[in-house]
């Protein structure tokens, strides 16, 4: 099985995931409700996962004449990876943090914060939208983003358990089984984190092997890698973390727990698999 076929059947998990969580809120009609919801989501995410993840951060396109170097250094890049040039938009966070999204390759965004433009240098900054432009040829941003946005509607529907336990609700045959609430409440938001992991950290090792051939400079990249993981422990990004998954760097920040169930490889490794790649012009496998 192929990796995209592999992150294919982990979204297919992720859609699963939510039904039973509809069966733990309203039984039987629970169920129901929440098909309808799964379909809808898949069909919505893979025509709008670009534009609600856009929303959710107020990121605003960019013109040529908003970024002139911006917009060459992602011309350039677009050629080097063999892909449309990208629309390019703006969140106005200072946490440096880029991602890419989009349903294919002729659909994509980069999407860059105000600080992580001010704050990497030019060469770095490239290695970045290398690193994002590798997940826009690979087409990693369907899956990215549509997981990203099931996972944002698992949490929300953990959240709405939470109520439901709290005032209680109607009882019959379409009340959902308390004991199945609370652990689909604690353990749906949990098992979600875990789907998008496994599509998410090896593609990102695979975004960083690319990336660094596009921008030419492994070091690059992972000084710019380096960066990014000390400015966010000192500048919070505001972030939904079922988002976390479409970002360079984790945008959430917290202890080591947190860290061991994040969507991203440890930064070390990823920094160390570039430095080989520097020495030996080939990336671990």
């Amino acid at each position: 099985m192929t990796s995209q076929m592999k992150s294919v059947a982990l979204l297919a998990l992720l859609s699963i995931l939510l039904i039973f969580m509809g069966n733990a809120l309203g039984g039987r009609q629970g169920v129901i409700i929440a098909l309808f919801f799964a379909i809808a989501m898949n069909a919505g995410s893979y025509w709008f996962s670009d534009r609600i993840v856009l929303s959710m951060y107020r990121a605003q396109e960019l013109s040529p004449t908003d970024a002139p170097m911006l917009f060459q250094m992602v011309g350039d890049l677009a050629d080097r990876a063999g892909v449309p040039m990208p629309r390019i938009c703006v969140i106005p966070q200072q946490a440096p943090n880029a991602f890419a999204t989009g349903r294919d390759p002729e659909h994509s965004v980069i999407a860059v914060t105000q600080g992580i433009v001010q704050l990497l240098p030019p060469e770095e900054l490239r290695g970045v939208l290398a690193h994002e432009m590798a997940h826009i040829a690979h087409r990693d941003i369907l899956l990215q983003s549509m997981a990203g946005v099931i996972g944002a509607a698992i949490t929300a529907l953990a959240n709405m358990l939470q109520w439901a336990m709290i005032f209680g609700g109607r009882d019959g045959e379409n009340r959902g089984n308390p004991l199945a609430a609370i652990a689909m409440m604690i353990l749906g938001p949990l098992a979600a984190t875990l789907i998008q992991m496994a599509i998410s950290r090896r593609r990102e090792y695979m975004a960083d092997a690319s990336g660094a051939e596009y921008c030419g400079d492994p070091l690059a990249l992972a000084g710019a890698l380096g960066r990014l993981e000390s400015y966010s422990a000192r500048i919070p990004m505001r972030a939904n973390p079922a988002t976390e998954n479409m970002f360079i760097v984790s945008p959430l920040t917290g202890s080591s727990m947190s860290r061991l169930f994040s969507t991203h490889p440890p930064m070390e490794e990823r920094i160390a698999n570039l430095e080989q790649m520097s020495r030996t012009g080939r990336y671990p496998e």
